[in-house]
Order: C-alpha cells, then structure tokens, then sequence
C-alpha cells in the first residue's frame, strides 16, 4: 500500500505495507535488555483475595500488572526532562510524529580505553543531507542487541562535539542502538545530552533522544520516513516504537 505525503513542501511516497519496526520490546518470556544497574521488568497478573487476574487461573480476562524503567528495560524517547531540574514530558513536547530521517552505520573508533563516535565519523556519514532525525547502528551489530545486559560494560558513547554537530546541522531526533549517548560512567556530566539539547543555551524542548533501537542489518544507510511513536506517558522519558518507511522512486 503506497501514501503520497506532502512534507515541509516536498512530496513523497511511502510504501505502508512494509514497516521496518527498529524498536526493542520488554519480554519477560525471555532475557531482556537492561542496564542501569537495576532489575529486570515484570508482568505478573493482579492478585484481589482468591481472584487472580489470569485466564488460565480461572479468571475471565488477563489483567496484568507491568514494572519496569523505561531507560533501562525497552526502547524509549526522551526530551530535556531527562536531564533539568524542571521535569518537562517528552509526551507533552514531542508534538509530530513524522520525520525524513537518515539511517547510517558507524563503527565506534578508539578512544582511551573507551569506544566513541566522532564529529568527523558523523560528517563523513550523513555529508550535509539536511534531515530532520538520524538513526544511528553502531557495529558489530548483532541480534544480541536486543538483549544484551549493559551494566558495567562502558559500552560505546558518543564525544560532546558529535552532539553538538548533530544540534548545529538541525537535527531535531536522535536515534541511537545503545543505552544511552554518554559514557556510562562520566561523573554526572552526560556531555552529548547536554550538547545536544543546548542546555547552556536555548533549550532545545523540541528535540528527542531515542535510545535502545535495534537496526536490522537488512535495512540499509539512506533516507527514510520516521514514524516516532510514544506512549503518552507524562514523564522525561517514555517507551516508544520508532518505525521506518521506505521511500519509493516514481
């Protein structure tokens, strides 16, 4: 199924038959991914007295309770709330859902005893194409991502000047397969997230990070529509389902 889409005056088609869905969903059923040190998430069914809230206990519906943070357990967006005083919701600030994106693969370069993504990696890649988000898939980019236990393991990172790039070039959507955009352990600095939300300046209260996604290594580096989809939760941050959509040559 194709939709002609008229956006910031350019039209294009889209093929809706075919989603590329990059999130990571919470299953208990199996390891989930998680970091930040805390435990894993949970559904369990609502306990009243003798009533249990499973079909298969004898109940009539399923009525689950479900725990979890959504920096630590699933795929999530947050806004600038994350990080100020002022708790500002992403639900309440991230107000369209439809974005030009652009997908690109890097491998984290040394740095240190760290892995890093660089101002001139992110140039060399995206090479001035003005888009409103970027999907960043670091590599290796194995299906382990999708589970992988990220506590205690300083996973790759990207420098406050890439953030800052990515600001001055005028990307509004970050998207990135890690748990976060900054060292795992910086002394509370959080360097790119600062950067990127420009919050010794104008804060940025539109702009979005998106962490945890997983790329699919079948979907390949170009443009794409970016439908960024949140639950409406009124908080700093929120599980989201960011999904890709090809654009079709006429």
């Amino acid at each position: 199924m194709k939709a002609e889409i008229t956006y910031k005056s350019e039209k294009y088609t889209i093929d809706l038959s075919k989603p590329l869905d990059i999130s990571i969903p919470i299953d208990v059923a199996k390891q989930n991914v998680n970091a930040w040190y805390i435990d894993d998430p949970k559904i369990f069914p609502v306990a009243d007295g003798d009533w249990i809230g499973n079909v298969a206990q004898g109940a009539d519906v399923n009525f689950n309770n479900i725990h979890f943070n959504p920096h630590s357990h699933i795929t999530h967006t947050e806004c600038a709330g994350h990080i100020t005083k002022k708790i500002h919701s992403v639900n309440e600030n991230l107000a369209q859902f439809f974005f030009l994106a652009e997908v690109v693969t890097i491998a984290p370069e040394s740095l240190n005893d760290d892995l890093v993504i660089s101002k001139k990696q992110l140039q060399s890649a995206l090479k001035n194409k003005k888009v409103d988000a970027v999907v960043i898939r670091t590599l290796p980019n194995f299906e382990d991502k999708r589970s992988r236990r990220y506590s205690n393991t300083n996973p790759p990172y990207l420098l406050e000047e890439a953030a800052i790039f990515l600001r001055e070039m005028g990307v509004n959507h970050l998207l990135i397969d890690l748990p976060s955009v900054d060292r795992e352990r910086d002394e509370g600095k959080l360097l790119a997230h600062n950067a990127f939300w420009n919050t010794s300046g104008k804060l940025r209260l539109n702009a979005t990070i998106t962490e945890f996604i997983y790329v699919d290594n079948s979907i390949e580096d170009g443009i794409y529509f970016l439908n960024l989809m949140i639950a409406p939760f009124e908080n700093d941050a929120t599980p989201s389902k960011p999904v890709l959509y090809s654009l079709l040559k006429d």
